[in-house]
């Protein structure tokens, strides 16, 4: 058996990006031959039926620039397509792995595989070091003065606003302690079909900070038939942009883009304090509507063919590209959970398949917003008009005309339901159920 070779494992998950990277930056600052890892994880891959899954293509992308990088600090990320504990096994048969680093993750499935991992680590007497990265304030860090957690997004952002003014955000420099990485031949690198996934672009843009549509973000953000917003989401979801870097843009950007981005840290602290809203309504209350679940028409909306011109617009842009616009995205959630009495959970489960930027957090809490029954303060009887929502945002119908070519052939579909009635029924249905 060939000698192991002393290694501190920097493990990559949601942070790929080799700049200001802080797990990372730690790791490198400690020790010498640090070996990169990603692992594509069999418990999240197995669950995706889409053999052509954009985020997988994204994730493939973005590693495969990484390596290139590394190449040029004559290094290489070491890759493997395993459950996590066996990924871990597998390496510690062939290097001697003092230590392993990592940033955070939220999530309950991120949780419950590190506190597993950590117990493992600790009996073969290898330590296990985890960051805040993703976001800059985590889990117990925002609080009530009782200690408690903050469940309403405005007292929580003018807390989070308030630290912030007293946190130096810092940048970790990648750069100055690249020759920390162990030095090696290019590993072996899977492609998709190796890990059981068709060859495919994500079609995903580089990331790019406009300093002009960042600065009028606010006077452009509701507008979908325009390039109003960033698009940076997948690029947070995955960790290829810092979010310190964008938090101390959007402070001097542009307030309404740094109040999205608190959004999503809000988000992420529910569901860390909150688990049971990965399953369950925050408001549990609400788990008594009895939704209406018929799959003939969640099929219609699925498609984009509900007579509603801004839900089927929304939805064929998703199903097309995996992207929806923000505004629309509360449109067509609205149409659902309110005017079809669809469980807000196959909405938000359709959108986990489909969207590029999928964030169980985010995902969960913007579909809880739309169907009431979320940390939100405004009632359950808020209930968009598509149509109003169209006279608003998108009046010359540029949006429409993209995604609604027979709107032009005069052979659009008719409503499959009236407005009126399903207001009002669904507010007898919300009344009566949570009285």
């Amino acid at each position: 058996m060939l000698p192991q070779h002393k290694v501190t494992i920097f493990w990559f998950r949601r942070d790929l990006r080799l700049t200001d990277n802080h797990g990372l930056y730690q790791a490198m600052k400690k020790n010498n031959n640090v070996l990169p890892v990603f692992i594509f994880d069999k418990n999240i891959l197995n669950k995706l039926d889409n053999k052509q899954d954009r985020r997988v293509a994204f994730i493939h992308e973005t590693l495969i620039a990484l390596q290139q990088q590394l190449t040029g600090w004559n290094s290489s990320l070491l890759t493997i397509h395993d459950t996590p504990q066996q990924a871990f096994e597998r390496i510690i048969e062939e290097y001697e792995v003092t230590a392993v680093f990592t940033n955070e993750d939220y999530e309950p499935y991120a949780l419950q595989r590190d506190d597993d991992l950590a117990k493992w680590f600790h009996q073969r007497g290898i330590e296990f070091h985890r960051f805040k990265d993703q976001v800059i304030f985590e889990k117990h860090e925002i609080l009530k003065p009782d200690h408690t957690p903050y469940t309403v997004f405005t007292p929580y952002s003018k807390v989070w606003k308030s630290k912030l003014a007293m946190t130096k955000l810092e940048s970790y420099d990648i750069q100055a302690l690249s020759d920390h990485f162990f030095q090696t031949p290019s590993l072996p690198f899977p492609t998709l079909t190796d890990l059981g996934f068709e060859e495919a672009s994500s079609g995903v843009a580089v990331a790019t900070l406009n300093e002009e549509l960042i600065s009028n973000y606010h006077l452009r953000r509701n507008i979908p038939s325009i390039e109003g917003t960033t698009k940076l989401s997948v690029h947070l979801r995955f960790g290829t942009v810092s979010i310190r870097k964008l938090v101390a843009h959007a402070f001097s950007w542009n307030e309404q883009w740094l109040n999205e981005l608190i959004w999503r840290e809000f988000f992420m602290m529910i569901l860390f304090q909150f688990p049971h809203v990965v399953n369950n309504s925050f408001k549990r209350k609400y788990d008594a509507i009895p939704w209406r679940n018929d799959e003939g028409t969640f099929a219609l909306w699925c498609a984009g063919k509900t007579g509603y011109p801004m839900v089927d617009a929304g939805m064929r842009e998703l199903n097309e590209t995996g992207w929806m616009h923000n505004r629309v995205r509360m449109v067509v959630a609205s149409f659902l959970t309110k005017h079809l009495l669809i469980d807000w959970r196959w909405g938000e489960s359709y959108f986990s398949e489909k969207l590029l930027d999928f964030e169980l957090a985010v995902n969960n809490g913007n579909w809880q917003w739309a169907a009431g029954c979320g940390c939100d303060a405004a009632p359950y009887f808020r209930i968009f008009n598509p149509d109003e929502q169209v006279k608003k945002f998108d009046p010359e119908h540029l949006y429409l005309r993209r995604w609604l070519p027979e709107m032009a052939r005069g052979n659009y579909t008719q409503p499959i339901i009236d407005h009126s009635f399903a207001r009002d029924r669904a507010l007898k249905v919300y009344k009566e159920a949570i009285a």
